[in-house]
């Protein structure tokens, strides 16, 4: 602490230039979440003063609310499937493709990296998953006798959820690809040298003692992206399968907060949602940090 106060005091100057940055930090970033914290104890509904209830938002949720569980439930089971896939699957596609010729590599990173970017290019699932003969599923099916009718894929509760994954997961690989990528170019090469010469034999070896451990910081920012965009999940189940879906089947945190925020004017009870949330993805990012401490060892 000492040594801290002394380094402050010393280059203290300098940190005049970090001011506007943490400034607009603070008016952006810190003080939205302290503010929803905050609004989260009361009853607000947008028009009137805010009325403390303290604790009543969290327990009609936690207690009273079987929209939101189911919400949870499919918020978990989303990220629980998305996360993983979109973060383990980018990083093997961005390994393998950094071995590929510069141009092929640079074409490749193209194709799949413009999705991410491409606003709402998922729409075109709605082509190959609309519940009509002329869904290209369901064209396909129909035509080689796999089924007698079309599939009500976005509307009958068996194969939504699947469908969202499979949409949520195609959308969420874009960034955290292109920072796996861009590590993988600035790896060392004289590091896979010294490691031949210390008794690495195989690829996987490669990866585990040499590609990953260089690749944390990109790791890192590659299992915050997942996490967030696990758990932000919404706007996609909503513009397949409507808000709400049919029996909630998609519905997740970030759709029932949205419901309570501009559609009930419950401000209050929003941002109790959005405090579990938040509270949820911190610690996850947290233990994602420490996890990948052990990468390399």
């Amino acid at each position: 602490m000492k040594g801290a106060f002394h380094t402050l005091k010393k280059h203290g100057f300098c940190y005049i230039y970090l001011l506007p940055f943490f400034s607009l930090f603070a008016l952006f970033v810190i003080a939205p979440v302290v503010v929803a914290i905050v609004l989260s104890f009361t009853n607000f509904n947008m028009m009137q003063t805010p009325s403390f209830v303290w604790l009543d938002n969290y327990a009609v949720l936690l207690s009273g609310d079987n929209i939101f569980i189911k919400s949870v439930v499919n918020t978990l089971t989303m990220a629980l499937v998305v996360g993983p896939v979109s973060y383990i699957g980018s990083l093997l596609l961005a390994w393998l493709l950094n071995e590929l010729p510069p141009k092929i590599r640079t074409l490749m990173v193209f194709l799949i990296y413009v999705p991410s970017i491409s606003g709402n290019a998922f729409v075109i699932w709605q082509l190959l998953f609309s519940g009509d003969q002329f869904g290209y599923i369901n064209s396909f099916l129909l035509q080689f006798g796999f089924i007698n009718g079309p599939i009500q894929f976005l509307k009958d509760t068996e194969y939504m959820m699947p469908v969202i994954i499979i949409v949520t997961a195609w959308m969420s690989m874009g960034t955290q690809f292109l920072s796996f990528v861009a590590g993988l170019q600035g790896m060392d090469a004289a590091l896979y040298e010294a490691g031949a010469i210390d008794g690495i034999r195989s690829r996987w070896q490669e990866l585990w003692y040499i590609t990953l451990p260089q690749l944390k910081p990109q790791l890192m920012f590659g299992a915050v992206m997942s996490i967030t965009g696990a758990f932000t999940v919404g706007t996609v189940g909503q513009l397949l399968c409507g808000n709400p879906s049919t029996d909630y089947a998609v519905h997740t945190m970030v759709n029932h907060m949205q419901d309570y925020a501009t559609t009930r004017y419950e401000f209050g009870y929003a941002c109790a949602i959005a405090t579990i949330l938040f509270t949820v993805m911190v610690v996850l990012n947290e233990l994602i940090k420490r996890l990948l401490n052990n990468v390399g060892r």
